[in-house]
């Protein structure tokens, strides 16, 4: 793996990204191999510059194939889109896409390569299918005896704080393949660097900020704010209140956040074309903010000012097609529940206090940085 690393130069970011470090200084690595690349739009160094940019004509090293999770190698599909392989127009190299009906490199696909580089940005949430991607493709090269070498990247949310439930391996899915919290305060490997968004939905840091919650609305019939201006801050619904909808949220009294009355009109995806009542996340306390209870939060809330018009979302999702989005959002049915029974979210928390504890002392052996 190569790490980010801290410079102290007023010229450039105080942190270089794994991939300034590989072409500033470790370009050794890929010397004398022929190597691929699995990368999206993020995948940029601190002036902005692609790594297949970067990275394709490296002396002594051949650049021979692309790779590409969701959402695409320059982050134009939207979610749940099946991507298509292609080719890159600016090299010509062949673009096999990892989302869709293959998610895990065939041994053809890996044939003739000595090392495969993974670039990819997380947001440090469980449900984002990239670290799932990077697990699959280092298992299929495990297999193949390709190397494997992760150039890491900051995780937006810090490493310091981990929230939300530990998933039944029962309930493992492309959105939770192994059983970390959903905020599991790890970067891929284990600022201020401009922000390149990793997918179509997540165009600001204030966006990864939420997600850990806002991406479980997925699971349910209100509108997560896709196809507007504020993905994942913005909830709500055709049949919601806005203003008992932010009251009721704010009686809830949750940390280092506050609710605003919003209406929107999503131009896709859920609820479009129609002016949807509902509420705005406003980050009041970064360090207090807990998101994934936000998020159950606001789920709870919806169900109860509108039980009648409140749905769970149907299957298929993510490549599931029996069990709820919900329960393999949460790697649970157990939430959902207790959700249905009116559970209080104090208790609903509790639930899987001990399950973090041990996530916690687990994940101390693996921190990169300390």
């Amino acid at each position: 793996m190569v790490a980010p690393a801290a410079l102290h130069s007023a010229a450039v970011p105080t942190v270089q990204s794994g991939l300034d470090v590989l072409v500033h200084h470790r370009l050794g690595l890929l010397r004398g191999r022929r190597f691929g690349l699995l990368a999206h739009q993020a995948s940029v160094d601190a002036r902005l510059r692609h790594a297949v940019t970067l990275l394709r004509d490296v002396r002594g090293a051949r650049l021979a194939a692309l790779f590409a999770p969701e959402h695409g190698l320059w982050g134009a599909a939207q979610d749940h889109a099946a991507i298509a392989s292609t080719r890159d127009p600016a090299t010509g190299l062949p673009v096999t896409s990892l989302y869709g009906g293959r998610r895990i490199p065939t041994p053809a696909m890996l044939r003739g390569l000595d090392v495969l580089v993974i670039d990819l940005q997380d947001v440090g949430s469980r449900y984002y299918t990239f670290q799932w991607t990077m697990a699959l493709a280092m298992q299929a090269c495990a297999r193949a005896g390709v190397r494997v070498l992760v150039l890491d990247r900051p995780n937006p949310l810090g490493g310091e704080i981990v929230e939300g439930n530990v998933p039944d391996p029962a309930f493992a899915s492309f959105v939770g393949l192994y059983p970390l919290p959903a905020r599991p305060g790890l970067t891929l490997g284990d600022t201020e660097l401009p922000w390149v968004a990793p997918s179509p939905n997540m165009p600001t840091p204030d966006t990864a900020r939420v997600y850990p919650g806002g991406c479980l609305i997925e699971g349910t019939n209100l509108s997560e704010g896709r196809g507007t201006t504020r993905p994942f801050e913005w909830v709500g619904a055709p049949w919601l209140d806005a203003h008992a909808f932010a009251a009721a949220l704010a009686a809830e009294a949750l940390p280092g956040v506050t609710f605003r009355p919003a209406r929107f009109r999503p131009t896709f995806h859920k609820w479009a074309g129609r002016l949807c009542g509902g509420a705005q996340i406003h980050v009041t306390d970064r360090a207090r903010f807990q998101p994934f209870l936000t998020g159950l939060a606001v789920i709870a809330v919806a169900r109860r000012l509108a039980p009648r018009a409140f749905r769970w979302r149907r299957p298929p999702y993510e490549f599931e097609r029996r069990r709820l989005p919900i329960d393999i959002l949460l790697g649970t049915d157990q939430v959902r529940r207790a959700l249905t029974r009116g559970a209080g979210l104090k208790a609903v928390e509790r639930s899987w206090q001990r399950d973090l504890a041990g996530w916690k002392r687990r994940r101390a052996a693996w921190l990169e940085y300390r």
